[in-house]
């Protein structure tokens, strides 16, 4: 997620300079709630539709339904990161956040990291623990960017990852322990692993990164 996330800016500067859909504001919002439609509801077919999505599977095979599923997630995020850079030009202001709530958010975001790396690191007991931690990562994401985004597009962007995310892993868990599902622990020496690479990647993107790549310094006083 951070890794698309990382690529938005550009492309979001595209298409805030497109005038052809700037004269309506529904429009722009459509196609960001579009998107939203579409990426989150292929990743919520488990939940949705578990049987349906079994039964393709068995119909296309593996492979092409993998092909499927990303070919519609890409048009998802493709319509999320044009619709969210054109609506958040004149997005209405739904709250004002204070300077302070930047740094509350980068705080955040510092498990999230950390979350994200246990997510690729087998063995820890922080994947143990959580099963799940990238879905428990995108809700501290989500969440931190909400206290800090107060306009319309924000709110509809980051609260629609968090409702989704709070709802897929509330739905993981429950699928873990009807399965009787458990994670393995390989040592201690993972949890070192996953923390310290997770830090190390929060604080080059909390103290440089994100400044870079989307002109915002969490930890900036003022501004």
């Amino acid at each position: 997620l951070w890794v698309m996330a990382s690529r938005w800016p550009r492309k979001l500067e595209i298409a805030s300079k497109i005038p052809a859909l700037h004269c309506c504001g529904k429009l722009t919002m459509t196609l960001l709630i579009l998107g939203l439609a579409l990426f989150l509801g292929v990743h919520s077919l488990r939940i949705l539709a578990g049987d349906w999505r079994e039964a393709q599977i068995a119909r296309l095979g593996e492979m092409r339904w993998k092909g499927v599923y990303s070919l519609l997630s890409a048009i998802g995020l493709g319509l999320i990161i044009w619709g969210y850079g054109l609506a958040r030009v004149d997005s209405p202001v739904l709250w004002s956040a204070p300077t302070w709530t930047r740094h509350v958010a980068a705080t955040l975001t510092l498990p999230a990291f950390i979350l994200l790396v246990a997510a690729y690191i087998p063995g820890s007991r922080i994947k143990a623990k959580i099963g799940h931690p990238m879905v428990a990562g995108v809700k501290l994401w989500a969440l931190a960017h909400l206290l800090v985004n107060g306009n319309l597009a924000d709110a509809v962007l980051f609260g629609a990852f968090l409702i989704w995310a709070i709802v897929s892993f509330v739905s993981s868990r429950r699928r873990d322990r009807i399965a009787g599902r458990t994670y393995p622990v390989l040592g201690g020496s993972r949890d070192a692993i996953v923390i310290g690479i997770g830090f190390g990647a929060w604080a080059l993107f909390a103290f440089y990164g994100h400044a870079w790549l989307f002109g915002v310094a969490p930890f900036r006083v003022g501004g």
